[in-house]
């Protein structure tokens, strides 16, 4: 691993890094053209448009969660620092393996004065927040979603009271020391607070609410009844598609495990067609979401780089 890290501080490997996420999220789109011009014939314009802006939220939901744990733990960023780090690395997560935007926060966290460890350990806390908070919502989509949901996917809850343990702050600052011992690196400088962790997971209760609201957007235009509980569903079977697709970790970004999980959900309020537009649309549209947030986070790190050495030259 700290091979891999040296290496990764090299900035033409940087920028292969980066070229390989960006051209790993477009495949991801590009692989399934066909079938998503034909979802895209099937559903209003409006609504295509108004179900990406949802996704835009959504990450930008999921970035406000990491920027308060980065916060709690002695780093505050900019807005715009803060967008450029993490929009980038998330990129990261369509490589196979895992661990490429974790470690790729890392190192760009580094270029702003942040310990790689704080960052490293901020990354992990905010997808344990995520799975948490998840998790909570997944079993609100299994008591809504038809019987064979629970019988197929119901072993994603039994996760959620562990990984309730582990995020309480007493008992994850305990667990952050110990792994940080055992990999030779010097401890945090302070600890994860309950204030933090609490705010956040409401950010990342908050971007589970704007993501089942664009399944349900989705869902809506091809003749899912609009109602509160249909909204319930959406919002709770997205989280249990993201976590089951989190826990299958061979799995990049959760491909094909999430899109599973979400047919089955509204199987039984859409017919079949409609079913596979929505899931098809909805993971293209979040897909293109992260990518665009991550092309605009690597312009606006250039942009910064370049004002910071006109001013450094005037100087």
């Amino acid at each position: 691993m700290t091979r891999l890290l040296v290496l990764l501080r090299s900035r033409s490997l940087r920028i292969g890094f980066l070229l390989a996420a960006l051209a790993a999220g477009v495949w991801a789109v590009g692989s399934q053209w066909g079938e998503v011009r034909l979802a895209l014939a099937s559903i209003p314009v409006s609504a295509v448009f108004g179900a990406l802006a949802l996704s835009l939220v959504y990450v930008v939901l999921t970035m406000a969660s990491w920027r308060v744990l980065l916060t709690d733990l002695g780093s505050r960023l900019s807005l715009g620092a803060a967008s450029q780090v993490f929009f980038v690395s998330q990129v990261g997560k369509y490589i196979p393996g895992g661990v490429w935007n974790v470690l790729a926060a890392a190192e760009m966290g580094a270029d702003h004065a942040i310990p790689r460890r704080r960052s490293v350990s901020v990354m992990v806390v905010s997808i344990l927040v995520s799975i948490v908070t998840g998790l909570a919502l997944a079993v609100l989509a299994m008591v809504l979603a038809p019987p064979r949901v629970a019988r197929d996917f119901g072993w994603v809850g039994w996760f959620l009271p562990l990984f309730a343990v582990v995020l309480a702050p007493p008992m994850l600052n305990r667990l952050l020391g110990i792994v940080l011992r055992l990999t030779r690196r010097p401890p945090l400088e302070r600890p994860l607070t309950m204030r933090g962790v609490t705010l956040a997971s409401v950010w990342s209760l908050l971007a589970w609410v704007v993501a089942g609201a664009q399944v349900w957007l989705l869902a809506g235009a091809l003749g899912l009844e609009l109602s509160v509980g249909t909204f319930a569903l959406a919002v709770g079977g997205y989280a249990l598609a993201w976590t089951a697709g989190f826990l299958v970790v061979v799995v990049p970004a959760g491909v094909g495990v999430r899109e599973a999980v979400l047919a089955a959900v509204l199987a039984t309020h859409l017919e079949s067609g409609a079913v596979v537009v929505v899931v098809l649309l909805s993971r293209v549209l979040l897909t293109a979401a992260d990518l665009a947030l991550g092309v605009t986070g690597l312009g606006t790190g250039r942009a910064r780089r370049r004002d910071t050495g006109s001013l450094t030259t005037s100087s």
